[in-house]
């Protein structure tokens, strides 16, 4: 019976430490529970997260339903500019969960570009008609629904090069402010390989675009597009399938730039994300 009050001792200390690990564990994966759902990832401004779900579950957030796939995964990103506070419903057989969850704001440079023409910091009312148009060719290709579920997969850089811009630095060209900047540019010579970061249908591929030039908008799926722009050619058609490497395209300097790069871009349905944190730590492709 003395032994009795060490073996509690025991199994409590055993119970503290376990449940200690548990939850650096989970801290450590950003783990976050919302009824049967559990999402994964950084509640952050331009991140992307990744849930799962029992695959009947209706999950709801920022105006939209995240398509669930049938193994319950699915997946969301947070704009640049998403409120600081957001709410996730979730409803299952006539049950219902709801989240109000904080959303770490980020700290964005003044990024100032000189050297632009002046025709794309001031365009004339004759281009009007033309970036309207060209702009709602663009919001067509990134609402595509594709199935694919290519989104879920580890993405690879698209090209090689200096990382000259990031996502969401507020852009002044020639002294005038402009919208915030939603990709990552990478420097690189005229007529480098531009490859597709992930498996996706092409849903755009145009030579020559007012703003981006030559570009390219990829679905990966549920929702999730990548858009590859100011390229000095295009190499593939909208409706082609590609795999993760292929080469669609070549670095240029056509749209509004002020020496060749390739911007790449983000976005979940209207959500711009950064998509550096996808590609944190992989080396980029050679150029040649």
């Amino acid at each position: 019976m003395k032994k009795f009050p060490n073996i509690l001792v025991c199994c409590a200390v055993l119970f503290i430490y376990f449940y200690a690990e548990v939850s650096r564990a989970l801290d450590a994966n950003n783990t976050t529970a919302i009824g049967p759902v559990v999402v994964t990832g950084v509640w952050r401004q331009g991140e992307l997260l990744i849930g799962k779900a029992p695959p009947s579950a209706r999950v709801e957030l920022l105006g939209q339903v995240p398509v669930v796939l049938e193994d319950g995964r699915f997946l969301f990103g947070l704009d640049r500019d998403a409120p600081h506070q957001i709410v996730i419903r979730v409803s299952l057989n006539g049950q219902k969960w709801q989240l109000q969850q904080p959303i770490a704001p980020r700290q964005y440079n003044l990024q100032r570009v000189n050297g632009v023409e002046e025709k794309y910091v001031n365009p004339d009312a004759s281009l009007t008609a033309r970036i309207a148009r060209e702009a709602k060719l663009i919001d067509q290709a990134r609402s595509r629904r594709d199935l694919n579920d290519a989104a879920l997969k580890p993405f690879a850089w698209p090209a090689k090069g200096q990382i000259s811009g990031v996502f969401g630095s507020q852009r002044v060209f020639n002294g005038v402010p402009k919208r915030p900047h939603y990709g990552i540019d990478i420097a690189g010579p005229i007529g480098a390989k531009v490859r597709a970061p992930q498996d996706a249908l092409v849903t755009l591929a145009e030579a020559d675009l007012f703003y981006s030039g030559g570009t390219v908008i990829l679905d990966h799926g549920l929702g999730l597009s990548s858009t590859c722009m100011h390229l000095s050619r295009v190499l593939v058609k909208s409706g082609q399938r590609v795999k993760r490497g292929d080469v669609i395209a070549l670095i240029g300097n056509t749209g509004r730039v002020t020496g060749p790069h390739l911007d790449w871009r983000m976005n979940w349905h209207n959500q711009h994300i950064d998509p550096e944190p996808l590609v944190r730590g992989k080396p980029m492709p050679e150029i040649h």
